[in-house]
């Protein structure tokens, strides 16, 4: 394949992709919105308990995620069997953890406190999450459903359903969270049951397809107990990728309780450019997925140039888009920001903001996109060991020193912690691509290279 037909079939696949993302994204907007008309317990339980169930949802998803490499190098190696047994041994793990966060989602009692809830927020966050305990199964499975589609090329197939149940969600959250149609009015619980509805839905909807489809007859899938070297390998993966999605997504957490101590104005300011951010970042993360999902497809055919191409053109890809989005951002950051609030003082917070948020967005799209394609080749800890590094030892210990220890003169407040930040991102920007660089040159070098390079293969 040749660079324009390379990057073609990155975009080919990176756009079902986003248009699924964004529909996930919705999913949590649409209650927000909801439950902000409803009452402010129902807005305040959605807002911590949507935190809550977001962290444990995301460090369970890097586990189920490792499916995708290693079904996509199945499908490039046409090993048709491999894929059907390891999408069992998927479900079958996305079960194991959902045990695991059910037990921390059925407790909220043991931890709640230490997050300093209003009194009469704190029992009806407890129903939200013992709500969603129940759908958590659901949603693990339905991404290993999503894990062996995006892995074999059939993206439209999740962002069909994906859309599917946005549509779904709409209607069940207006109604169990307002009482419409002489359903109950549930309020911000009503926004759970909806959710778990809709995780389920996906899920059955997910088989159905699948069995119907004479796509999928080729891979045999059959279901078995669980086959531990399946298992292995798949939690081989998978826990290393857990850690570094709850590295990622803990730093991030952490600006945002440190922005609450500053005021209203300050953790306005903030949200906002926190929203305007995770907004941002669907674009490299869905560029991201292709070009991992399509680079492992290669390195299963047997074809590593083919597999360096096609991870080097996702790389610079994700770059340009990055490049185009800090543009716009920048050149409509004011038009940007007005549509969020109206609040001078929460504008005036955020616009100081948007230069961080900048740079933060560029190095965050380029360590991403080099983090998927590392994965790809099924290396994992490397990618985990660096954000460990960047986004806790530079970006959150070394951000709270520069916005309230006066490290670097007087406090910066929360333009410190976002400065951090993107320097952490810069780091792992550079070190990741640095070592994808490497170890794609060794596992292309003949053996006189090789010796040359040390003899050893990257970890």
């Amino acid at each position: 394949m040749t660079g324009p037909s390379i990057a073609r079939g990155i975009i080919g696949q990176a756009q079902p992709i986003l248009v699924g993302q964004l529909a996930l994204m919705a999913y949590a907007v649409v209650d927000t919105v909801l439950t902000g008309h409803a009452s402010a317990v129902d807005l305040a339980t959605m807002g911590l308990g949507l935190s809550v169930y977001s962290t444990v949802f995301v460090g369970l998803l890097g586990a189920v995620n490792a499916l995708n490499p290693i079904i996509a190098q199945h499908f490039g190696a046409g090993r048709q069997a491999a894929i059907g047994a390891a999408f069992v041994q998927g479900l079958w793990m996305a079960l194991i953890l959902s045990a695991v966060g059910c037990a921390v989602l059925a407790a909220p009692q043991l931890w709640l406190h230490w997050l300093r809830a209003p009194a009469e927020v704190e029992p009806v966050v407890t129903r939200y999450l013992h709500v969603l305990a129940v759908g958590l199964p659901g949603s693990l499975l339905f991404r290993a459903i999503y894990s062996l589609n995006t892995a074999v090329s059939r993206p439209r197939v999740v962002m069909a359903l994906q859309l599917v149940g946005l549509a779904l969600k709409v209607m069940l959250s207006y109604a169990l969270i307002y009482g419409a149609f002489g359903l109950p009015r549930l309020g911000a619980v009503g926004a759970a049951v909806a959710s778990v509805i809709v995780f389920w839905t996906l899920f059955g909807m997910g088989v159905a397809y699948m069995r119907r489809d004479p796509f999928y007859r080729r891979f045999g899938i059959r279901w078995t107990g669980p086959r531990w070297p399946i298992l292995r390998e798949l939690f081989g993966l998978g826990i290393p990728m857990s850690l570094s999605y709850t590295l990622e997504a803990t730093s991030f957490t952490v600006i945002t309780l440190l922005a609450a101590r500053l005021g209203t104005t300050v953790m306005g300011g903030h949200q906002v450019v926190a929203n305007l951010a995770a907004l941002c970042f669907m674009v490299p993360l869905s560029l991201s997925i292709a070009a991992a999902t399509l680079t492992a497809q290669a390195i299963g055919a047997g074809e590593p140039t083919r597999a360096r191409d096609t991870a080097l053109t996702g790389m610079k890809i994700g770059a340009a888009a990055a490049a185009v989005t800090v543009a716009l951002l920048w050149t409509l950051r004011e038009g940007i920001v007005g549509l969020y609030t109206g609040d001078p003082g929460v504008a005036a917070m955020a616009l100081t903001l948007v230069p961080f948020l900048a740079a933060f967005h560029f190095f965050d799209a380029l360590q991403t996109v080099a983090t998927f394609v590392l994965r790809a080749y099924k290396i994992a800890l490397a990618p985990t060991v660096v954000h460990a590094v960047a986004l806790w030892g530079i970006g959150v210990v070394g951000g709270y020193q520069v916005a309230f220890g006066g490290v670097w003169g007087t406090p910066w407040g929360i333009s410190g912690m976002w400065m951090m930040q993107a320097i952490a991102l810069a780091l792992a920007a550079v070190l990741l691509v640095t070592y994808y660089l490497g170890s794609s040159r060794f596992r292309l070098a003949g053996p006189a290279e090789r010796e040359a390079l040390g003899q050893r293969r990257p970890a």
